[in-house]
């Protein structure tokens, strides 16, 4: 069963790069931070691949459930930087390095806001989550965040 989701993943992968179309609400990823304890926490994102997807984000929200949240995965590491426009959520933008590790968090994100938030090194992928939870789960600077994009996913 586990090779068949496997395949299937593959495929709503495959599907959604030579398509370049949206990823729905409904269509979720899983992803994983290990802690520096080896402690890991689960999530199950959308994902923002293409400059469209990248753009609209999570505006227009009004709710997120903390194990959800959304990566941006972008061509190359660049320093990368966000605003809150029609972000109606607090949010904790989490940015990575190629191999998955934080670079930095920037905490709960003020809504509705044009202030960029930004990485402190260039960065490959972003991982938004609800505003708080990087906190309240003990996410920090050098954990990792695994995805199979990201191409460090447990085997």
């Amino acid at each position: 069963m586990k090779k068949i989701k496997h395949i299937f993943y593959g495929f709503f992968l495959l599907l959604t790069f030579a398509t370049g179309g949206p990823v729905t609400a409904e269509a979720f990823t899983p992803l994983t931070v290990v802690k520096a304890d080896d402690s890991a926490v689960d999530f199950q994102v959308e994902l923002a691949l293409t400059h469209k997807q990248r753009q609209l984000g999570l505006m227009y929200r009004t709710e997120m459930a903390p194990d959800k949240g959304m990566l941006f995965i972008f061509p190359n590491p660049a320093m990368q930087s966000f605003w809150m426009r029609n972000t109606y959520i607090p949010l904790d933008i989490i940015f990575l390095r190629t191999d998955g590790s934080i670079i930095n968090i920037v905490a709960n994100a003020e809504p509705e806001t044009d202030t960029p938030r930004s990485s402190i090194a260039p960065a490959k992928a972003v991982f938004e989550i609800a505003g708080g939870r990087a906190s309240e789960l003990g996410l920090a600077a050098g954990d990792i965040v695994q995805h199979a994009l990201l191409g460090n996913s447990p085997k």
